[in-house]
């Protein structure tokens, strides 16, 4: 779709007008048959709607209405019981309506993974074992029959998250040795894309490229400790996020680590920022939430780079991968120091140590005194080969 901002105007901007007006984030005395003209303008109070919105669902915040605003917006606006969910293959449902559908079957104990609005073959699991369990036909279908007997039935638990109990108990079962764990490194974009070309006193290096080497690194010291990486990508190749959560599911893996670079028209704009999936229904991964804490502070720590903490998002490369993923935003390329930073294959280096420590950090659970910035690699190194010793 045309990507709609302050300023545009026409009967897409009255639809999303009306859409936000009915979501209670535009309160406007002019009527709704007011705005279905081709007059209707993208002005300041509907630019701070588009804005509130992104932020309480997890988007970039910058008031213009692109396709993964547009797609949430319609998310938004499905009530449960407003259409009939069902599993497809070919067009995937996704909605408030499936959000408020995780939810009660999570209430009644029969959904434990994320509550993210998507109907997939977890949520269709989820509501065939409950419609077997109160003598419904167990097809996956949730029509008129299946929510009366939700509405009939309450709820038995509520409170706490089923999910985040279970990633926690699926990283606790697996040990504090990374030999044998497996991770998923996405490098962004690739093949024609080169993004950002940065000019330093290590020569001219594209935004892709340090992506790339960057990711080479961090493969190689985690495969000398034993783990089993993969790239989410050919080198020649710049799939899309759904394209790389799709590929990274089918791997199996334990967790994905995706590495980008930022840009922004300030170049005051500085630091790094790390995201884990997180969303308006309170559902979020806890291994997600955890890793990028860790990974800020390693980071941070060693680097000269502003900590710009981490926060959760509905991106699709987060909410589309069945393992726990973050994404690593490194700083910014349009920043000065930031840039000569990441140009410097030293810094690159040191990245790849921070984030492996911080992913070892996280297989201990807390049962690590060291201080943030001082684990080695060769430490860690040592401490792998010990464990796999003593087994």
């Amino acid at each position: 779709m045309h990507r709609l901002r302050h300023g545009d105007h026409g009967p897409a901007v009255a639809e999303i007008r009306s859409t936000l007006a009915g979501l209670g984030f535009l309160h406007d005395n002019t009527a709704p048959r007011d705005w279905v003209g081709s007059d209707v303008v993208f002005d300041r109070e509907l630019d701070g709607a588009v804005r509130a919105f992104q932020q309480q669902r997890g988007l970039l915040v910058d008031g213009v209405v692109g396709p993964a605003t547009y797609r949430s917006l319609k998310e938004a606006s499905y009530r449960l019981g407003a259409r009939t969910l069902i599993y497809q293959l070919s067009a995937p449902l996704y909605g408030d309506d499936v959000a408020a559908l995780q939810t009660r079957l999570q209430d009644l104990g029969f959904y434990v993974d994320r509550v993210d609005g998507y109907f997939g073959p977890r949520t269709h699991e989820g509501l065939s074992s409950f419609q077997r369990e109160i003598g419904l036909a167990s097809d996956g279908i949730c029509g008129p029959e299946t929510l009366r007997a939700l509405d009939l039935l309450g709820t038995r638990v509520s409170g706490g998250s089923p999910h985040a109990i279970s990633e926690e108990e699926i990283v606790r079962r697996s040990g504090p040795q990374l030999s044998g764990k497996r991770i998923v490194i996405d490098p962004g974009l690739g093949g024609n894309d080169h993004g950002v070309i940065v000019r330093s006193r290590h020569g001219a290096i594209s935004e892709a490229d340090i992506l790339w080497d960057l990711a080479r690194r961090l493969e190689g010291r985690m495969a000398a400790t034993g783990m089993e990486t993969f790239l989410s990508r050919p080198y020649h190749s710049n799939p899309t996020d759904i394209e790389r959560a799709g590929t990274s599911n089918a791997f199996g893996a334990d967790l994905m680590l995706s590495l980008r670079c930022d840009a922004s028209p300030n170049p005051a704009a500085r630091g790094i920022a790390s995201f884990h999936y997180g969303n308006s229904h309170g559902s979020e991964s806890m291994i997600g939430q955890v890793l990028t804490g860790y990974i800020q502070r390693e980071i941070v720590a060693r680097t000269a780079l502003q900590d710009c903490r981490s926060h959760g998002r509905t991106w699709d490369l987060l909410r589309l991968t069945n393992m726990p993923t973050v994404q690593i935003d490194l700083g910014y390329l349009t920043n000065p120091q930031d840039a000569a930073l990441l140009a410097d294959p030293r810094s690159r280096d040191v990245i790849a140590e921070a984030i492996l420590i911080a992913v070892k950090r996280l297989y201990l659970l807390g049962q690590d005194d060291q201080p943030t910035g001082t684990y080695t690699f060769a430490e860690l190194l040592a401490e792998e080969l010990s464990i796999t010793e003593t087994r």
